[in-house]
């Protein structure tokens, strides 16, 4: 590829802004009919500066504009008509192809008058002040104030959406009840606990004593049932927890009386108590609902 000087650059870029008179445009379309590399940097110039084109929107010039052009280029008149000149009685003589002419285009491309060098760099760095300043200002104009953009170079607005989930309220605390089992008001041998809301009880071995080969069974007696009900056997462990009470009403729950039998190892075998109450007690509210 053919090394240029900023002369022929400052020339292709000027044409490709169309600032050049007719004779230097004249000029360049011949350097651009012999040179493919001159042509392809005067394209590369008419892409660079026609995607700024894109980016402003057009605006048709007011009458009084076009007024003042015609009176400028002496059009504002009555124009006389076109008169074609007559064509010659005889064909010119043929000219023998030569490759002289092709070698004198190519030199006078090289003949740039200083004062022409002068005022394309300066239109050139006019025209790029002029462009940097466009898109500083329509930088700023985006970011600060998009609606005086044309839609076309507003930016696209970006819509994030957040679910904001509100946390779980705590439940409120429910309603605990306890009875203290207990021989003729005596030392409670068993706690019973029971949760307001789920009706699952607790029952605590506190010191009763251990039966050989028998079994202390939890019974609920009520005025509402014909006969007492099994609420299982008590664990050899510390605690026994079950969720059998959920069978029944509050009220029932809240208002019967429990009590513990000694029955065969195992407990009960068909549901009814075989011996008389050893442990009785009745519930009472410990801790308040809200």
């Amino acid at each position: 590829m053919m090394a240029y000087s900023e002369d022929h650059i400052a020339l292709a870029a000027e044409y490709a802004l169309g600032t050049l008179d007719a004779d230097e445009r004249a000029q360049v379309e011949n350097m651009m009919s012999i040179d493919k590399d001159f042509t392809a940097m005067v394209q590369a110039w008419e892409f660079r500066l026609g995607v700024l084109n894109q980016m402003v929107g057009s605006v048709e010039p007011s009458p009084q504009v076009w007024d003042r052009i015609k009176t400028a280029t002496g059009l504002s008149g009555q124009q006389a008509p076109l008169v074609l000149p007559e064509p010659p009685s005889a064909p010119p003589p043929a000219v023998p192809e030569v490759v002289a002419p092709v070698a004198i285009a190519a030199d006078n491309s090289n003949v740039i008058r200083l004062s022409a060098q002068a005022r394309r760099w300066r239109s050139v760095a006019a025209a790029t002040s002029a462009i940097a300043a466009v898109l500083v200002a329509m930088i700023g104009v985006g970011a600060w104030q998009p609606d005086l953009l044309p839609d076309a170079l507003r930016p696209k607005p970006r819509t994030q959406v957040v679910e904001v989930k509100a946390p779980p309220l705590p439940a409120p605390p429910s309603a605990q009840y306890v009875a203290l089992l207990q021989k003729d008001g005596g030392s409670p041998a068993f706690i019973l606990t029971v949760d307001g809301t789920t009706r699952r009880f607790t029952i605590r071995r506190v010191g009763p004593p251990a039966e050989l080969g028998k079994s202390y069974e939890l019974w609920l007696i009520s005025d509402k049932l014909q006969r007492p009900r099994s609420l299982g056997v008590v664990g050899s462990g510390e605690f026994t927890s079950r969720p059998v009470l959920a069978s029944y009403d509050a009220d029932t729950i809240k208002d019967a009386t429990y009590a513990v039998t000694i029955e065969q190892g195992g407990g009960s075998s068909d549901g009814k108590p075989t011996s008389p109450p050893v442990y009785i007690g009745k519930l009472i509210e410990s801790v308040p609902s809200r």
